[in-house]
């Protein structure tokens, strides 16, 4: 019976996003540890390895798919009440202790984490997407940026039908991989874990690369949404959460931020699960420090106004909901404000047509299982 690694080495190609140190010595640049790899050796991420002075980098196959409301990525501010055919590889740069998708992030890292690949070409993703009406095609459930070859070759094909194209990431990202992407990538999720070097460190990271790919990725031009999941004694100091936030409001106050409510999973059950009243100072923080899109998340119809979007400059409420179900949009066809005409920032349809689904499902395939 072949390993995990074994099964995983048959489905790589040479990769782009590295450069040669010497004969047997590379340096892979798809994400921040920049990783000098040495013949034989792999990656911090496990899945992307050094065969004979090559890079060699996951490619052909899926590890899960499901269909989600976009608001679930979370995109609150893109094609609202639209469906994003989500879609993950294998491994991750991090190690958090929370991460509620373990399964696919740590394989390879945790022997307990097991997700066989499925094997998939670019074009059976997008006909998939497309015959079950999606609008976006997004990939997640494990770090998209350690398997950014995979997904350009994936939205190059999704483009070309018509879709949208998404990452939901951590956000440890390069200059190369953010160059490589800027081409065929629509929306940028990052998960902005806190602002603590140290507590980043105990995850695996370092701070300064995410903020970084923060402002990067807004020059880029990309659509930019940021999300933090808000865990009792790890990053809900208030001065943390002050600084976070003064900082999203430097690259940008129009940047909407989402902080959403954590609960005990995978390795970290110490912590208190978040309450609606804690989501609700934090957000307050943000407000406080600029941002004009503030969002709750993970704890619907107990947050107030915080799961709607209301005009910044006159009040109104323009987009209604509950959870991840659009209940109301009063958005012109041109994403400006029905009474101020304020242009609210975004990605936005002409034409909002009725919610495809406001809960996540499987496509219609019985070798796909539920991703979280």
């Amino acid at each position: 019976m072949p390993t995990l690694a074994e099964t995983l080495g048959r489905h790589t190609r040479e990769g782009d996003l590295y450069e040669r140190l010497d004969a047997h010595r590379l340096r892979c640049v798809a994400c921040g540890h920049r990783c000098p790899i040495p013949d034989g050796a792999v990656g911090v991420c496990k899945v992307r390895y050094n065969d004979g002075g090559r890079l060699r980098v996951p490619w052909g196959y899926v590890a899960g798919v499901q269909c989600d409301p976009v608001e679930k990525k979370p995109f609150f501010h893109a094609y609202p009440g639209g469906l994003a055919y989500s879609f993950g590889m294998l491994g991750c740069d991090l190690h958090c202790g929370y991460c509620q998708n373990w399964v696919t992030s740590q394989a390879l890292r945790d022997p307990a984490a097991v997700a066989p690949p499925d094997v998939r070409s670019p074009q059976e993703l997008v006909e998939e997407a497309v015959s079950l009406g999606a609008r976006l095609l997004v990939s997640t459930y494990n770090e998209p940026l350690i398997t950014a070859e995979w997904g350009v070759a994936v939205f190059r094909e999704a483009r070309a039908a018509g879709l949208v194209t998404g990452f939901v990431s951590n956000g440890n990202a390069t200059p190369e991989v953010i160059e490589y992407l800027r081409p065929w990538l629509d929306l940028y999720k990052v998960d902005l874990k806190g602002f603590d070097d140290r507590h980043y460190r105990e995850l695996g990271g370092r701070l300064q690369p995410i903020l970084d790919t923060i402002q990067r990725v807004h020059a880029a031009g990309i659509w930019l949404e940021i999300v933090t999941l808000l865990i009792p004694g790890f990053n809900d100091d208030p001065a943390e959460l002050r600084d976070l936030t003064q900082f999203i409001a430097g690259v940008s106050p129009e940047i909407p931020w989402h902080v959403t409510a954590f609960h005990r999973d995978y390795k970290m059950t110490g912590p208190a699960d978040t309450t609606p009243d804690m989501l609700r100072r934090a957000a307050g923080i943000g407000r406080q420090a600029g941002l004009q899109f503030v969002y709750a998340g993970n704890q619907p119809g107990r947050v107030g106004d915080l799961e709607h979007t209301d005009c910044p400059h006159c009040g109104v409420r323009l987009i209604e909901r509950k959870g991840y179900r659009v209940l109301a949009y009063a958005l012109t066809e041109t994403g400006r404000c029905t009474r101020c005409d304020a242009r609210i920032p975004g990605r936005w349809d002409a034409v909002v047509d009725r919610q495809i689904a406001a809960h996540p499902f499987l496509p219609h395939s019985r070798r796909l299982r539920v991703i979280s």
